[in-house]
């Protein structure tokens, strides 16, 4: 089993940043890859950005690079997403997500961004 508990979350102005943090603990040997989804009210769940355990490759969806970061600290099994240029449209609910054997959720940090 994994546990992915995030952190970071909340409200910023538009333009602002934030990071979001997310801590693994279990079996994290195990895993092969973080990332980062969001989910928007009345929105299906979306790819943020991923990172792999082991060389570290990231990759991000079209619409967040540029802007989001995904980066890792693999002594902490701890992997941040930092946020600049916030817009309205980036308010959302904001999931962390391992995959191993199976895939692992976060119980996920809201952020808003006001206009």
């Amino acid at each position: 089993q994994v546990q992915l508990v995030e952190s970071g979350g909340g409200l910023v102005q538009a333009g602002g940043s934030l990071r979001l943090s997310c801590a693994a603990s279990g079996r994290t040997f195990s895993i092969n890859a973080m990332g980062w989804y969001r989910q928007a009210p009345g929105k299906p769940r979306e790819l943020v950005a991923s990172i792999t355990s082991d060389g570290g490759r990231t990759n991000y969806a079209d619409s967040f690079k540029g802007r989001f970061t995904i980066s890792r600290d693999a002594a902490k099994n701890t992997v941040y997403l930092q946020m600049n240029s916030l817009k309205p449209e980036d308010t959302a609910v904001y999931y962390c997500n391992a995959v191993a054997l199976y895939m692992y959720w976060g119980q996920g940090t809201q952020v808003t961004v006001s206009s």
